[in-house]
């Protein structure tokens, strides 16, 4: 892999990961229901999910599932689900404003960091397409002329490390964004917004096709 195109690698994933998607959502829906320093580890649970999709993508997971008869349907009605479920949630929640500066606040809304991190990992790895992609955009940028696994390492690397900037760019939007839903009937506005969006997210799932 020339340093050129690694350059075009970057600038690719730049804009793609910039796109608002499922886990950009989800970081800025955290960060304005926890604010950033908790939503930090909703984001590493968003990376971690990724890094597994991308990883499984470079080992030839994609291929073996592709093989397997049903397997990508399956993933796919799973995926469809799991964002339909999460825009209910979200349409139900509870659209008192949170201080994020109340520990006994936080606390009774029971989510520990583990269950941020979770949380952020079952977005991420729960849409199937991100294996479709990853096996379609990677090789692109990977010379036949090289060692595969250490290409295959810089450009897994690169993307979690461009996709950690926009996770921060949207978990301090999510921040500014508190600020102006102080009133309960704004925040059923956006949570209801944001539920919409993951059902759409969903269903755009479901639609789509592998082949």
């Amino acid at each position: 892999m020339t340093l050129q195109t690694w350059w075009l690698f970057v600038m690719a994933v730049f804009l793609l990961s910039g796109t608002p998607g499922p886990n950009m959502l989800h970081i800025l829906q955290r960060s304005v229901d926890f604010g950033v320093r908790r939503t930090v580890v909703a984001m590493a649970g968003c990376l971690a999910g990724l890094v597994t999709i991308l990883a499984a993508s470079a080992a030839g997971l994609t291929a073996l599932l592709l093989a397997i008869p049903g397997a990508f349907e399956v993933l796919r009605w799973l995926g469809t689900g799991y964002l339909v479920w999460l825009g209910i949630k979200a349409w139900r929640a509870d659209p008192t404003p949170l201080d994020v500066t109340d520990d006994a606040a936080l606390a009774d809304r029971r989510l520990s960091p583990a269950q941020l991190f979770r949380g952020g990992f079952a977005i991420s790895i729960s849409n199937p397409k991100a294996l479709l992609f990853a096996a379609a955009f990677f090789p692109q940028f990977v010379s036949a002329a090289a060692p595969k696994p250490p290409q295959f390492a810089i450009l897994v690397l690169t993307f979690a490390v461009v996709e950690c900037f926009w996770y921060g760019v949207y978990a301090l939007g999510g921040r500014g964004l508190a600020r102006h839903l102080a009133r309960p009937s704004l925040k059923k506005w956006f949570n209801r917004m944001t539920g919409t969006i993951f059902i759409g997210f969903g269903l755009l799932l479901l639609r789509s096709k592998h082949a």
